[in-house]
C-alpha cells in the first residue's frame, strides 16, 4: 500500500481533517510507513536495525509497533499516543485503533502470544487486548475494556474483564452469558441479586393471588 493510499485512508477516517496537507501532521501515517520498513528488515533477520527503526518511530510518534507485528492495509491509528502493538500481533485490513490501546501478551510464553485482529475491527481508546486469541471481523472493543478472550465477528465487547454485550446488532443478557473460566465477582453478584428480586416478585404475586 503506497503513500497515496495511506493518506486517503486517514482522510476518510477522520472528519477533523480539512485539507490533505494536514495528514502529514498525523503520527499514524509515519508509524505505519516506518513499521513497514522495520518489518522488512525484521523478515531479513536484521533485528537490530528493525528495532532501531521501531524505537525511533516510537520516540517521534508515541506509537510503539514491534517490527515483528504483521499489519494489513488501511490501518488507522487515531491520535495514537500510548499505542503498543506486540511482536506476534496480526492486524487485518482497514482496522481502526484509538489512543492508549495495548495489543499485548499475558506472559513470557514462546510462539504466538499476542492477539489477531481481523478486518474492519475497531478498538477504542484505552482498551487492552491481551493474549493469543482472535478479535473477529467488524468487532468493536469499548473504551477502557480489558479483553482476555476471543471476540466473535460483528460483536461489541465492553468492561473489565471484557464481555460480549451485542452480537450482530442483538443485545446479549450478561446474566445468561457469564464466563465461569474468568468470573467477574461484581457482575456475578449483580446477576444473583436480579434472580433474588425476580423470585421475591413471583412470591409476592403468589401471596396476592391467594388473598384474592
Amino acid at each position: 500500500m503506497g503513500l497515496k493510499e495511506e493518506i486517503k485512508i486517514i482522510k476518510e477516517r477522520d472528519p477533523a481533517i480539512k485539507s490533505t496537507i494536514e495528514v502529514f501532521l498525523y503520527p499514524s501515517l509515519y508509524a505505519v510507513l516506518f513499521h513497514r520498513l522495520a518489518h522488512w528488515f525484521y523478515k531479513k533477520k536484521c533485528y537490530f536495525i528493525a528495532r532501531l527503526i521501531s524505537q525511533l518511530t516510537r520516540f517521534f510518534t508515541g506509537i510503539e509497533i514491534h517490527p515483528g507485528a504483521k499489519i494489513g492495509k488501511g490501518l488507522f491509528i487515531d491520535h495514537g499516543a500510548g499505542v503498543v502493538i506486540g511482536e506476534t500481533c496480526e492486524i487485518g485490513n482497514y482496522v481502526t485503533i484509538y489512543q492508549g490501546v495495548t495489543l499485548g501478551g499475558t506472559g513470557k510464553d514462546q510462539g504466538k502470544r499476542h492477539p489477531t485482529i481481523k478486518d474492519y475491527a475497531m478498538i477504542s481508546a484505552g482498551a487492552k487486548v491481551l493474549g493469543p486469541f482472535t478479535v473477529g471481523e467488524h468487532a468493536r472493543i469499548g473504551a477502557g475494556a480489558v479483553v482476555l478472550q476471543e471476540v466473535p465477528p460483528y460483536s461489541t465487547c465492553v468492561g473489565i474483564p471484557g464481555k460480549i454485550v451485542k452480537r450482530k446488532d442483538k443485545n446479549i443478557d450478561p446474566c445468561k452469558n457469564l464466563d465461569q473460566r474468568l468470573p467477574d465477582p461484581v457482575q456475578m453478584e449483580f446477576c444473583n441479586l436480579i434472580k433474588k428480586v425476580e423470585k421475591l416478585e413471583e412470591r409476592i404475586e403468589q401471596l396476592e393471588s391467594e388473598k384474592k
